[in-house]
């Protein structure tokens, strides 16, 4: 399969210094990031998506708990489970490794100014929010 237009096809290098990272590919997108995960806990059904914690720390919260995830810390969330997070120490950095699917619905989401969209935006995606969840709680 030949690569698409906005996809690159060179191996891409990240080190000590470099600008955060972008790299789109045909099934798999890592970015650099230092933003929080929606405040609602949310699932993709058809997408796996993963984040590793580069400096400072993240906070998951699933429908059963929740985990502190601090630099150097990799969380793996296959499709069909529900999860939020948040920046718990800043400065954060992280990697967020998922599908171009994914990588859309995100950028859609940043740009949606309207937030009852968010339910049909999401599920253009195949993903839904997971019932009336809340964010993480950054005191805990």
């Amino acid at each position: 399969m030949a690569p698409s237009a906005n996809v690159l096809a060179a191996p891409i290098l990240a080190g000590p210094g470099s600008p955060p990272l972008a790299a789109p590919g045909t099934s798999l997108v890592v970015r650099e990031w230092t933003e929080p995960g929606p405040r609602y806990l949310h699932v993709h059904q058809s997408d796996d998506e993963a984040w590793h914690v580069l400096e400072g720390a993240l906070r998951f919260r699933f429908a059963d708990g929740e985990v502190e995830a601090p630099a150097g810390t990799t969380v793996f969330v296959p499709a069909g489970v529900a999860h939020t997070y948040l920046v718990s120490s800043e400065p954060c950095r992280y990697l967020i490794i998922l599908t171009p699917n994914l990588d859309r619905l995100i950028a859609k989401l940043k740009d949606l100014r309207d937030e009852a969209r968010i339910p049909a935006t999401l599920a253009e995606h195949d993903t839904v929010q997971f019932g009336q969840a809340r964010a993480p709680d950054p005191d805990r």
